[in-house]
């Protein structure tokens, strides 16, 4: 074969999309979880390499307050297959479910999860400091 003129070429840019979701599975206490999962953040469609911010923040960042008990507090995070154009805000953060939330907008298994736990201080331990 020959070919005349200039060559082309041709670049695919590939953008990875992902959710990130933090819950905690313990919420009100550990020994009754009946408001398991409390859902504390959710971002959708953060280009992948980047952070957070550069996503779209569906629920708002909130801290770990856990009120009795050692709670575990969960992140999870996803690849999107597309992107989600219309996620809505769950109506309330207690009884949120992950898996369910994946099985809708068919983002499959987690690609990374991570787990830490936090503990409300006891009121002795902060008059000590002061």
């Amino acid at each position: 074969m020959c070919y005349v003129g200039k060559a082309t070429k041709i670049f695919f840019f590939v953008v990875i999309l992902l959710v990130v979701i933090m819950t905690d599975p313990d919420a009100p206490s550990p020994s009754e979880p009946t408001m398991r999962e409390w859902i504390h953040w959710m971002v959708v469609n953060i280009p992948g390499g980047k952070d957070p911010s550069q996503g779209q923040e569906v629920v708002e960042y909130m801290g770990p307050q856990p009120p009795v008990g050692i709670h575990r507090y969960v992140l999870v995070l996803f690849e999107q297959k597309s992107q989600l154009a219309s996620v809505a805000s769950p109506a309330a953060r207690p009884n949120f479910n992950t898996r369910v939330f994946a099985a809708q907008h068919d983002l499959g298994l987690p690609v990374a999860a991570v787990y830490f736990n936090s503990q409300k201080e006891p009121m002795s331990a902060r008059r000590r400091r002061r």
